[in-house]
């Protein structure tokens, strides 16, 4: 794991520079904050955004509005609502997400879900 020592830090999430990924449907609009293997990111999925590959990574993820739909390869479907958040090491499922309305959540990951 590649750690780095983070000084105290405010982020005003709105000042970050976006990233636009297109899904298979919809889009997610990305902001992120890289300190070493340690990657924090705000994402916003907009209505009818469904993702264009299942991930295998591990992610700390905590919804902060609308409806995260997440999909396990296996046919698992949950819906995580605003306060709600899931966690995944790295290789231990194939996921997606996908909505029906927008969706704001914070993502966090790195080398420590490994």
């Amino acid at each position: 794991m590649n750690r780095s020592s983070i000084p105290f830090l405010i982020t005003e999430w709105a000042n970050v520079p976006t990233t636009v990924v297109q899904g298979i449907t919809g889009t997610a609009t990305m902001r992120i904050q890289q300190h070493g293997d340690l990657r924090i990111r705000m994402v916003e999925y907009s209505a009818d955004y469904l993702a264009d590959h299942w991930c295998d990574l591990g992610h700390l993820v905590f919804v902060l509005e609308g409806e995260l739909i997440n999909e396990l390869k296996d046919g698992t479907t949950n819906v995580l609502k605003p306060g709600m958040s899931y966690a995944v090491s790295d290789g231990l499922s194939s996921h997606r997400s996908r909505t029906v309305g927008p969706v704001r959540m914070l993502v966090i990951d790195g080398g420590f879900l490994k």
